[in-house]
């Protein structure tokens, strides 16, 4: 028997060091320790993000997967979903970050690998590329999101996500306050 992989994808300017990912590593080692977590630091650049995602799953043929995406990563989390087929929970996750990044265009440095990068109008056609519109598999996706993001429109997730499982809560912001109640309950939903 395969163990199961959980690929948690971060967000943007986000890093594996976030609040939420630690919290799911030490549930999953307490535990699930069968389970391989996987939460690589993701690259700036939406193809190169992808590309990273697709290795990993090449790296674990056969193994059953799970995914969890926060913001951006919930965006390309979804992506996940209809290519893999597996399992995914989205946390606050973007719909459309070809619209909002665009605040990002010219270069930047990230938060927390300090890497220098430049975001250019052809990353955003990248971005739009990676789309699932409409979503292939709702019946796989569990969107969890709280009313009071102050950086995306919790509403359009609620739209885009209106075939799956939801669960919105009032007030919270973008990190999503309180993930830690749901460790149990994603890790079942993921059906690993």
């Amino acid at each position: 028997m395969l163990a199961p992989v959980l690929i948690y994808i971060h967000g943007f300017h986000s890093s594996p060091l976030s609040l939420k990912v630690q919290q799911m590593q030490q549930y999953v080692a307490q535990q699930r320790p069968d389970i391989i977590f996987e939460c690589p630091q993701m690259p700036c650049l939406p193809l190169q993000a992808w590309a990273l995602i697709e290795s990993i799953v090449a790296r674990y043929p056969g193994h059953k997967l799970g995914f969890i995406g926060s913001s951006l990563g919930g965006y390309l989390a979804t992506k996940a979903n209809a290519e893999f087929g597996a399992n995914a929970v989205l946390i606050n996750p973007a719909v459309r970050p070809y619209e909002l990044l665009v605040d990002y265009l010219g270069e930047n440095t990230h938060p927390y690998t300090e890497q220098v990068y430049t975001l250019t109008i052809e990353h955003m056609a990248d971005l739009k590329s990676l789309d699932v519109d409409p979503v292939e598999h709702p019946e796989r996706l569990w969107l969890l999101t709280q009313m009071g993001d102050e950086i995306l429109d919790y509403q359009q997730a609620v739209h885009k996500h209106q075939l799956s499982k939801t669960t919105i809560e009032q007030g919270g912001d973008h990190s999503f306050i309180g993930f830690d109640r749901y460790l149990g309950p994603v890790l079942r939903f993921l059906d690993l």
